[in-house]
């Protein structure tokens, strides 16, 4: 067998991992299943009612939890044991399912419980999504990271090529219980896998408290530019993108005059496309760079407009195919170029917002997708929306959108000691950083620009609030000033700074022309309350296990040479 390092570079490198390999196989079934569940649900509905809105409502129910559950289940991600969320989640969906194939060979399914189970399957949907985006990193190394990305896409897409035909085929012949009751066992297919990872090797990321580790997650998001821009591109593309997809089954048969087989054959065309659109995604990334994703957006787009317009069934097909493949190219790489830009203590919060951007804005368009096909029409509704996806795919050429081989690496690139105050423990809080240069007048501008890039360290790393000042007397004396909740989550920001921030911090320092920038860090407490006040005897035996032994309480810095050093 190939040595790694022989393999980094090789499409199915990650495959030489066993836990991968194994998570892998079992997601291979599992996509089909779930391809052969979306057929059977949809045209189950389809039937049951007729009317585009419901249809449409039963495409979003499997993925408007997201809406409400997503950062919730990213947060448990980053401070559980991943192993056992999976878990967790994959049990739920295949109680859904079970359910409904069990109702509808009963002949007890009705639209309400049919739409009531596809929202218990999109509970598991939106606990299981995050999770399973954050472990790859976990199972494989970073340099493996697109690789297994891609890889997980070409299972999708396989499984969506073959899925949807197959469904159709087994409605047709068995009906959509059986096709139910196969999703099912896919499903137990991965808990055995999935149960069969030793737990103790899955750790908590992150030590916040549930409700702060949401905030951090958030707060993290929105004070690392790239990744606002990727999330709201997401989200346009998953309202934009919507109509195609979901409004198909009424397509093939209003537009068409087709059933259940060619519905099947007409996403099974999209899937071979999307399969072809995996397997090139390194090399089309590579040669676009940024562009990849405003490229795929506006192709997808224009294969939807040409798809709504026409109506013979091989030029649908073929259409289907182009936007099956410009479909992969966007959100791989999207994917991708999230997880790179996210460090672990928080990938799974980041990774939360962008299903919550795309899979929780998708119902959104789904539902407005059916509304616009009530009203005037299933191929007006789908060309119009497909014209915005061109029109956004345009704008995005605008936008500072970065490609994954523009992205810094994320992880710790310094070897620091995680609790660079040793191990006191200070009661109190919150605590208020205060660091403070001493700067030339010529390099002011040189300085500023360099505080505004610290002042998104501070912020995404844990901070709530950050602000610079100069001395009224001393105009070349700056200070910093950053609060933090407590004094743990001060020590917890140090664990948090990544190779990039650090040299964010590095290039900050070396503006001082004294001995500093010097650090001070003032702890608040109680004065009013005489439960929580602290006695003197108290204060004085933290201060003496805090601070230096020259009186300060020294912050993380790095030295000349580039390490880290307290």
């Amino acid at each position: 067998m190939a040595t790694l390092r022989g393999v980094t570079e090789s499409l199915g490198a990650p495959l030489h991992l066993r836990r991968f390999r194994a998570l892998w196989l079992a997601s291979v079934f599992s996509n089909l299943g779930g391809f052969l569940q979306a057929v059977a649900a949809s045209w189950l509905m389809l039937e049951l009612t007729g009317s585009p809105a419901w249809v449409a409502a039963m495409a979003a129910s499997t993925t408007l939890p997201l809406l409400f559950l997503s950062l919730p289940a990213g947060a448990a991600a980053d401070l559980a044991n991943r192993r056992n969320v999976l878990l967790s989640a994959q049990v739920m969906m295949l109680a859904a399912v079970a359910a409904m194939s069990v109702l509808d060979i009963l002949d007890g399914i009705t639209p309400e419980l049919l739409l009531g189970l596809g929202l218990l399957l999109g509970l598991g949907v939106a606990v299981n999504a995050p999770v399973w985006q954050a472990m790859v990193p976990d199972l494989v190394p970073r340099q493996l990271v697109a690789s297994a990305v891609a890889l997980n896409s070409i299972s999708f897409n396989a499984a969506r090529a073959v899925g949807p035909a197959l469904g159709g085929a087994i409605v047709v012949v068995a009906g959509p219980g059986t096709a139910f009751a196969i999703n099912a066992v896919s499903y137990v297919l991965v808990v055995v896998v999935v149960a069969s990872f030793s737990s103790s090797d899955w750790t908590p990321q992150d030590e916040a408290s549930f409700t702060r580790a949401i905030s951090l997650g958030v707060r993290y998001t929105r004070f690392t530019p790239a990744l606002l821009w990727l999330l709201g591109v997401s989200a346009g593309f998953a309202i934009t993108s919507a109509a195609l997809q979901v409004l198909l089954p009424n397509f093939t048969q209003d537009r068409l005059g087709a059933g259940a087989g060619m519905y099947g054959l007409l996403l099974g065309a999209m899937g071979i496309g999307a399969l072809g659109g995996g397997v090139s995604r390194a090399r089309i990334g590579h040669r676009l760079g940024g562009h990849t994703v405003p490229f795929g957006i506006a192709m997808y787009g224009a294969a939807g407009v040409g798809a709504g317009l026409v109506t013979e069934p091989w030029v649908v097909a073929a259409l289907m195919a182009i936007a099956g493949a410009a479909w992969v190219w966007t959100l791989a790489t999207l994917n991708t170029t999230i997880q790179a830009l996210s460090h672990a203590w928080v990938r799974g919060r980041t990774m939360s917002l962008y299903m919550l951007a795309f899979s929780g804005v998708y119902p959104l368009g789904s539902l407005l997708a059916g509304a616009i096909g009530d009203g005037v029409g299933v191929h007006w509704a789908i060309v119009g929306l497909s014209s915005a996806a061109v029109l956004l795919g345009l704008a995005a050429l605008r936008m500072p959108i970065i490609g994954i081989d523009e992205v810094a690496v994320s992880e710790p690139a310094y070897d620091w000691d995680p609790t660079p105050h040793g191990d006191t423990e200070i009661e109190g809080g919150p605590v208020m950083v205060l660091n403070t240069w001493v700067i030339e007048e010529h390099r002011l501008g040189e300085f500023l620009d360099a505080l505004a890039e610290l002042r998104l360290v501070r912020l995404r790393t844990g901070a709530y609030r950050w602000r610079l000042y100069r001395n009224a007397d001393d105009p070349r004396r700056m200070t910093e000033a950053f609060n933090v909740a407590s004094w743990e989550d001060h020590l917890l920001q140090h664990q948090r700074i990544d190779a990039a921030a650090a040299e964010v911090i590095r290039r900050a320092r070396a503006f001082d022309i004294a001995e500093g920038p010097t650090s001070r860090h003032l702890v608040a407490f109680d004065v009013v309350d005489p439960k929580h006040r602290l006695d003197w005897a108290h204060l004085a035996t933290q201060h003496r296990h805090a601070h230096a032994e020259d009186g300060s309480i020294p912050l993380l810095s790095i030295g000349p040479d580039g390490d880290a050093e307290v």
